[in-house]
């Protein structure tokens, strides 16, 4: 296991591989043991690291919860810093997909190429009722049930409609590993999100990916945030749910392989140029 301090929390994260290297954020369900796949098949070409965010996995709690996504990647930006990066590429899927915006708008120098996967637009996406709700629900859900249970309800809306039992079975032990302070503040994170008006301020040269049937973050939302970043490209990956990744590993690995080389070629021939 390896740790790094960032302000007052420990955070905790997976390494494999050499090369240049590939940040990757999990999702409000998952932590870095659900990257498994990516750390073992983009590591023959990258420095793949895996971190587990404040409040998940082996990673501490914040002292109190955060309320904004700008929290998470002031943490993450310290992070990169103390792994001694000077730029990365960043890889986020759904919730983790908001942390990586908000770094690559902040902080671009940093990012040399942004992938997201599934992301969500929280707030944006919904009227106030049903944001308020939502809210609500993922508060009381984590208050009154035990993680295995949350982990029942939800888990199979993220796959896709008739899921690789062992997948569902994986998923399902990931899941049930949240704990509430860091559930709680990506509830209230996602409470509060709205990146649209950023979006266009995104320059890095950025993929969108997203499950064909996704139920959590349908293509239509991923849609929407791919036309917001001018340039970036977008590519589905059929038959696939919300948890693209970890249903069709070799596919994903595949798409986010050849973008990162591209993005690496279109440097090499601008280099050249200069």
């Amino acid at each position: 296991m390896a740790f790094l301090e960032v302000d007052d929390i420990t955070i905790h994260y997976e390494i494999d591989g050499e090369g240049p290297p590939l940040v990757i954020l999990h999702g409000m369900g998952n932590n870095s043991q659900s990257w498994k796949k990516q750390l073992k098949g983009l590591s023959r070409a990258y420095t793949v690291i895996a971190w587990d965010a404040p409040g998940y996995g082996n990673s501490s709690d914040p002292k109190e919860e955060f309320k904004e996504f700008r929290q998470f990647s002031n943490i993450l930006k310290g992070f990169i810093d103390k792994l001694k990066y000077q730029s990365v590429s960043l890889l986020g899927h759904s919730m983790g997909s908001a942390i990586a915006l908000d770094l690559a708008y902040r902080f671009p120098h940093m990012v040399d190429a942004l992938i997201i996967s599934d992301p969500t637009r929280g707030a944006a996406a919904l009227s106030k009722e049903e944001n308020e709700r939502n809210l609500k629900n993922r508060l009381n859900s984590i208050k009154t049930l035990a993680p295995k249970e949350i982990a029942k309800l939800r888990v199979k809306n993220l796959l896709s409609p008739d899921p690789d039992p062992e997948v569902l079975k994986e998923a399902e032990r990931i899941y049930s590993q949240i704990r509430p302070m860091g559930f709680r503040s990506v509830a209230y994170s996602l409470y509060h999100l709205n990146q649209m008006e950023l979006l266009s301020a995104i320059k890095v040269p950025t993929l969108v990916i997203c499950g064909e049937v996704d139920k959590v973050t349908p293509l239509s939302e991923s849609q929407i945030l791919h036309e917001a970043i001018k340039g970036s490209k977008f590519v589905t990956i059929p038959g696939a749910g919300h948890l693209c990744y970890q249903e069709e590993p070799s596919r994903f690995n595949t798409i986010v392989h050849n973008f990162l080389s591209s993005v690496e070629k279109d440097k090499e021939v601008l280099s050249i140029k200069d």
